[in-house]
């Protein structure tokens, strides 16, 4: 059959030419005379192909030389609980959340269970509607905080940060980047910290990037789990156990399309924006009849959220969008309506084609 146009919010849809390289290699590599999903982690090969894949990382995102990347578990849930243990247990101050979305609140609850925590700024009297503007931020941080931590894009609620904010001091500004990693270019050099789980725009579900600058690994205390221990992975090469290998295979093949298929993040970048700007102008032109749920200023690039006029109508979109190859819009359970993840491999055809569908579903809903 064919393949539908998949807006699911992760696993999410990977680019064409990734799948096929894999296909091509999954029962027997050349020269190896294994699949990927067999080759030992301690192999010359996988060696070869978690180098390129960390260069490939390092060149795209221009990750100064003080910065380590490593290939971690447990998806971003796992480092909500990994950047408390490191960074905030045993410490004297307290760390600082913004909290833009569902997934900082739950950062937020991983992080009181090692230690001090504020929330310095959130968005839930609104229903996460917008991220603070720079001078609230200002007002809201503290020079003398272990960390501020912030979420980059909300998966769930569609807010993003147009850009990071400036953090006071030498605080070290943490974020979690599942969203919207690799969807543009990213000043690593502001962060101490930034984590992201493959599975939206990097490759498949089972690995999380984490890029660590090496001066914090001197703050982590002793005593914690060896995996969940930064300075484990960085020490080992993230090879302490065995790595997640062919999804950390597959996002070396999706940091090589991107190298040389894409052209880079600013050109990605690019493409995202005008996939964005076509659906929120099928909200904005509609009269109404779609009803987008971020602020315009605060609106995601990824994941593009909105509702109809009723849970009825919301269904009916749904289900018909479904029989025209428009997969995976249902709103997270917990908010509902309308959610079009839009990540870097769906192509500029499938926006378009949900586009269409939007107009003509407007104009008879029934």
């Amino acid at each position: 059959m064919e393949r539908l146009y998949n807006f699911s919010p992760g696993p999410a849809t990977l680019p064409r030419s990734v799948l096929e390289a894999a296909q091509r290699d999954l029962v027997v590599l050349p020269g190896i005379g294994a699949s990927p999903l067999e080759v030992s982690h301690r192999s010359p090969w996988f060696r070869e192909v978690i180098d390129e894949a960390v260069t490939n990382l390092r060149g795209l995102l221009a990750v100064p030389d003080p910065y380590h990347v490593v290939f971690c578990q447990g998806g971003a849930t796992q480092q909500f609980s990994m950047v408390p243990m490191n960074l905030l247990r045993g410490a004297d101050t307290e760390a600082e959340y913004v909290v833009t979305g569902s997934w900082g609140a739950r950062a937020v609850h991983e992080a009181e269970k090692e230690g001090r925590v504020r929330i310095a700024w959130s968005g839930a009297a609104q229903g996460y509607t917008r991220v603070p503007a720079s001078e609230e931020i200002a007002r809201a941080l503290s020079p003398a905080a272990a960390y501020v931590h912030v979420t980059t894009n909300e998966t769930i609620e569609g807010v993003q940060w147009a850009d990071v904010p400036a953090m006071p001091g030498d605080v070290p500004l943490i974020a979690d980047s599942s969203s919207d990693f690799l969807s543009r270019p990213i000043d690593v050099g502001r962060f101490g910290l930034l984590y992201a789980g493959a599975q939206k725009n990097a490759g498949p579900a089972g690995v999380t990037i984490a890029i660590v600058r090496d001066d914090l690994l001197s703050s982590v205390p002793d005593g914690l789990p060896s995996m969940l221990d930064y300075r484990t992975f960085v020490e080992h090469g993230s090879m302490h156990n065995t790595p997640p290998v062919f999804a950390i295979y597959v996002v070396m093949l999706v940091t090589r399309w991107l190298r040389d298929e894409v052209g880079g993040l600013a050109e990605q970048a690019r493409r995202n924006l005008e996939k964005a700007v076509l659906l929120y102008d099928a909200i904005d032109e509609s009269e109404g009849f779609y009803r987008g749920h971020a602020e315009p200023s605060s609106r995601s690039l990824m994941n593009v959220t909105f509702r109809l006029a009723s849970d009825d109508l919301d269904a009916r979109f749904v289900a018909q969008a479904a029989e025209r190859g428009l997969a995976g819009l249902k709103g997270h359970r917990r908010v509902g309506g309308i959610r079009a993840s839009i990540y870097n491999a769906m192509p500029l055809e499938g926006v378009e084609a949900l586009a269409t569908f939007m107009e003509s579903f407007a104009r008879r809903p029934s």
